[in-house]
């Protein structure tokens, strides 16, 4: 004979993304999914001030395209696969 127990296990999801620039929160899509941003995350090497530790942030489209345009050197940008389709 066969006992089972019932058992409730925690699960991490995520509920809300928001801009660390601007702090807005991003919107969601009909089928659930987030609006487009960028996600940084870097651990520091041996160094700096912030040896070892992990930094990681959010932007939303409109805060990066504002951050990168102030570059000396703009960011790479290689083309997407729906262009090459055109």
């Amino acid at each position: 004979m066969k006992i089972f127990l019932e058992r409730t296990i925690a699960q991490e999801a995520l509920d809300e993304i928001r801009c660390n620039h601007c702090g807005r929160q991003l919107k969601r899509n009909h089928f659930g999914y987030f609006e487009d941003y960028l996600s940084v995350s870097k651990t520091w090497g041996y160094g700096p001030p912030v040896d070892g530790e992990t930094h990681a942030f959010d932007l939303c489209y409109d805060c990066y395209t504002h951050i990168i345009a102030s570059f000396q050197i703009p960011p790479r940008v290689d083309v997407g696969i729906h262009e090459l389709a055109q």
